[in-house]
């Protein structure tokens, strides 16, 4: 079955929430399910963005995302190199997503924003903020704590737990790696 829910008489509204995904959190996930209620269909994509030095391959990413969004009909998980804008044209997207969460993300975000603008005025850019109780969560944050011995899973799913767990040999409370070793 398609993705693309079918409304007769009116276009179909789709979206593109663009990201890195190095660490999917719940905040990720808040902005997926609220987005699937919101558009026909939505293409979650991971950015190849090599300047962040990504822990997970995208291939992992790509894995996470879809285990984690497998349950919501209407979610595409993909990947793109290149222009955000340029993807959203190729998928046919009115609606860009960019998740916020503090007025630090907003500036960047708006920069950002304006520049698609300029490169496809076709496209809107929409900013999502997610859960107050996800707002202060970053994947470098997530990182960083459990290298230092701290309790994520109230942050992340256990997909990303495991894995990043496993990428970092960080054995969890019972001495295994995210491996099951």
């Amino acid at each position: 079955m398609s993705p693309h829910r079918k409304h007769p008489g009116r276009k179909a509204h789709i979206a593109l929430y663009p990201g890195t995904f190095d660490g999917l959190t719940y905040g990720h996930l808040d902005i997926i399910q609220r987005g699937s209620n919101l558009f026909d269909c939505l293409h979650v994509a991971v950015a190849h963005n090599e300047e962040k030095k990504p822990i997970f391959t995208v291939d992992e990413r790509l894995e996470i995302l879809r285990t984690e969004t497998a349950h919501l009909p209407n979610v595409v998980v993909s990947t793109f190199l290149g222009l955000t804008m340029d993807y959203a044209e190729k998928l046919g997207a009115n609606y860009v997503i960019r998740g916020i969460r503090a007025v630090s993300d907003f500036e960047y975000e708006l920069q950002m924003a304006l520049m698609n603008r300029a490169l496809n005025p076709r496209v809107e850019t929409l900013f999502m903020v997610p859960a107050a109780q996800q707002l202060f969560v970053s994947s470098s944050l997530i990182k960083e704590v459990l290298l230092l011995g701290g309790d994520v899973n109230q942050f992340v799913p256990p997909s990303t737990e495991r894995m990043l767990r496993q990428k970092l040999n960080i054995p969890d409370k019972h001495g295994r790696n995210g491996s099951g070793i």
